[in-house]
């Protein structure tokens, strides 16, 4: 009972005493030297004794020499015993994490439970524990469904009979392992083991950042996305605060003994997840030396299928959360293969390590720039938020840019620097003898949106006197083609029949410059209402909108033709100069297609049947929907049908310039009016049976109230045509008569009662 007061007593002084407050704690500060042992990884091995020399290989590729491995009830007589002799063996420093199974953790309250648990830490620490670095007592303490103690009291049970076993020993204590940031839990722990008087030497914590999507931002989980501002809770301050706890309490070093981000939950939103999970662990590990509130950063698992730098084959996750417990990697060595965010670790590893921490060069939250001294070496890590860019000209003169030796987030040189820092880390490194100077004022470019990790090149930045753009392309040489050909001083629209669309804005073809044969579309304003002039001169101009809009989309694995290039005036605004240019998607039909032949009662068309074809364009649509897009303008027209010769299809999206893209899946009042306009030409039973369809992989049904905006989007346009004296749409709506607005509104009347 008296714990539990104490317990409850530190959580509560913790949140109303205003710990959480550390002016600028989110800002780093310098001076502090990152410790050599900083970067460690969590490790297991399995049955096959091939798999210890395999795991030893990767922890040479990855320059690490400190490790945390897992030891429960029956690992005495399992691979892990043997794995660690061979850790030990070869002179790897071993956090040695003493877990009871869950179901034991429930009874260490009884005395049978306590006398398992003393004996298994006594054979365990009797066998290793004069030759591991230290011993970690704790997991996951404030997850019962993963560590089984159901209580403070199970925990502290068998806290204190591990504490006494090692204080006897002179080994190392590390804990309590508390997972995630939830630092008045840490507070309360320490503090009712500070009443028994068995702090840990180590103080550790989880850190995750992955709940804050990326780690430079402030986490939105504690008090909302508005309010996460007040806190500035991000990956540095939350770092800071865990070291703040250390310091009150006496304990002597911070460790975060796990952290990952699972592949799964980048996949969500991110086509390349693999390549975005090496961004963020580069990322995170630079953030986390930066900050100066931990004395070494785990990562972890080393392999496994949903979060490790390996993937262990299986295509399964592990059954176990392996961040209470990593006892055995899964699949077979020969299906093990290592993913993009190993060798960003490896980089890190062989780069920050031993370096005195310098500082932050940039004031922007949405471009990082941090400065570290090693050896005989000036170090620059930089990267921009998620889809933001800034011209790394604007940050450095030409001439330190050209002393620069340039390294890319895999450690691979980079012969040309880049015109452009963006979210995957670069590397710039100079003698220390050399003084570089920063402009620390240049922030990401306002309104740019690009997929930072789309393959196949790079982006390059142009600016002249008029114009300012960005150009996709393979390599410098490419890009200068591109310029060459696509300027907008040499862009002028053609007169039929290369013209596609001439309407609003004007679409033409053009020859590809990089390859003969093939062609690339442009898009160019044509003619504005005063009224869309005026609000246009307020927003981003329509090409750079269409490439914003096409960068995000490929970026969550949505088709849409390849962006090549977009430019606008350099500086002031003119909405009707500016281009949009990508690769053009030929001639090929349109849902808007599909749908009026299915209107007129055609039940196949092109060959693909009406009931496959809904099918398939509701499982596109879950998808575009679920990855947080609103597309705004998702007419038929506006989704293009690709047939393949096995009859498959596929589908992408253009005229992109009004899309909208949520955090979260698209609300289902924005989907709604999505689709009104995607099922405009389709007859009412169609848009029945394709809505039920749709709405059933959400678990709802289309009933009148979600069929309204569809009744009220018929209405509104058949008005519109009526204003304009265009004849009325009546397949849509089933009316016909005299008086098509009247109709209308007793048809939405009836309907709406029915």
């Amino acid at each position: 009972m008296i714990d539990r007061l104490v317990f409850s007593s530190a959580v509560a002084g913790y949140l109303f005493k205003g710990k959480f407050r550390l002016a600028e704690g989110h800002h780093p500060r310098g001076g502090h030297q990152v410790p050599e042992d900083f970067p460690a990884i969590c490790v297991a091995s399995m049955a096959d004794p091939a798999s210890d020399s395999q795991i030893i290989d990767y922890l040479h590729g990855l320059g690490i020499g400190q490790v945390r491995l897992d030891y429960s009830y029956a690992s005495p007589d399992d691979h892990t015993a043997r794995f660690l002799e061979r850790l030990l063996g070869d002179d790897f420093r071993v956090l040695l994490r003493l877990v009871p199974p869950p179901a034991e953790a429930r009874q260490m309250l009884t005395g049978e439970g306590q006398e398992r648990w003393r004996q298994f830490v006594v054979a365990a620490l009797d066998r290793f524990g004069n030759r591991v670095e230290a011993v970690e007592v704790g997991n996951t303490v404030n997850r019962r469904s993963w560590s089984g103690y159901e209580t403070l009291e199970h925990f502290m049970a068998a806290w204190t009979i591990a504490y006494h076993e090692l204080r006897r020993r002179n080994i190392v204590v590390a804990g309590p392992n508390v997972s995630d940031f939830e630092p008045p839990l840490n507070a309360g722990f320490l503090s009712v083991m500070t009443r028994h008087g068995t702090l840990p030497d180590i103080h550790t914590d989880n850190l995750f950042a992955e709940r804050a999507i990326e780690p430079e931002f402030f986490d939105h989980k504690v008090l909302g996305r508005r309010l996460a501002p007040l806190h500035k809770l991000n990956l540095v301050k939350k770092a800071r605060l865990l070291a703040g706890l250390s310091d009150h309490y006496a304990v002597g070093k911070t460790w975060s003994t796990t952290a990952f981000w699972t592949i799964k939950r980048i996949a969500r939103r991110i086509v390349a997840s693999e390549e975005k999970q090496a961004d963020y662990i580069a990322r995170y590990m630079v953030l986390a030396a930066a900050s100066g509130g931990l004395d070494r950063a785990y990562w972890g698992p080393l392999v496994s299928q949903r979060e490790g730098l390996v993937d262990d084959g299986t295509g399964k996750e592990a059954e176990l959360e392996l961040v209470a417990y990593y006892g055995s990697n899964n699949g077979r060595l020969e299906d093990y293969r290592v993913r993009p965010a190993f060798h960003a670790f490896a980089c890190f590893s062989r780069l920050i390590p031993g370096s005195r921490y310098v500082g932050k060069c940039t004031a922007a939250q949405a471009l990082q720039v941090h400065e570290f001294e090693r050896g005989e070496h000036r170090l620059h890590a930089l990267w921009t938020t998620n889809t933001r860019v800034a011209e790394l000209r604007a940050l450095y003169s030409a001439a330190d840019l050209e002393a620069a030796e340039c390294l890319s987030r895999d450690g691979q040189l980079i012969e040309d620097i880049p015109d452009l820092v963006t979210e995957s880390p670069l590397y710039l490194r100079w003698p220390l003898s050399r003084r570089v100077a920063v402009a620390g004022d240049v922030d990401v470019f306002p309104n740019v949106r690009v997929d930072g990790n789309r393959a196949g090149g790079r982006y390059f930045n142009y600016r002249d006197a008029q114009w300012r753009g960005l150009v996709f392309a393979a390599d410098r040489e490419q890009a200068d083609q591109l310029i060459a050909a696509l300027h907008p001083d040499r862009l002028a629209p053609p007169e039929k029949p290369a013209v596609l669309r001439k309407s609003r804005n004007i679409i033409w073809t053009l020859p590809d410059p990089r390859q003969p044969g093939r062609l690339l579309a442009a898009k160019k304003p044509h003619r504005l209402r005063l009224n869309k002039k005026v609000n246009d001169y307020f927003k981003p101009s329509k090409g750079l909108r269409s490439w914003n809009g096409a960068c995000q989309l490929l970026r969550f694995g949505l088709a849409s033709p390849l962006p090549v290039a977009y430019f606008e005036r350099a500086e002031g605004k003119d909405t009707l100069n500016n281009w949009y240019i990508c690769e053009y998607a030929g001639d090929v039909p349109s849902v808007r297609d599909f749908f009026s032949a299915f209107a007129r009662g055609e039940t196949t068309w092109l060959g693909i049947a009406r009931k496959d074809f809904f099918a398939r364009l509701s499982a596109f649509l879950l998808r575009l929907h679920g990855a947080g897009t609103y597309f705004r303008d998702l007419t038929g027209g506006n989704i293009l049908v690709h047939i393949e010769t096995d009859g498959q299809l596929s589908f992408s999206l253009i005229d992109t310039g009004r899309t909208r893209f949520f955090n979260t899946s698209t609300p289902l009042a924005k989907r709604l009016s999505d689709l009104k306009r995607t099922c405009y030409k389709l007859d009412w039973p169609g848009r029945v049976e394709f809505m039920t369809l749709y709405l059933q992989g959400l678990d709802r049904r289309f009933h009148a109230i979600n069929r309204l905006p569809f009744h009220l989007f018929d209405f509104k346009m058949n008005f519109k045509r009526l204003i304009k004296g265009k004849k009325r749409v009546a397949a849509n709506a089933g009316l016909i008569g005299s008086l098509p607005l009247c109709n209308d509104l007793v048809s939405l009347t009836a309907r709406l009662l029915t």
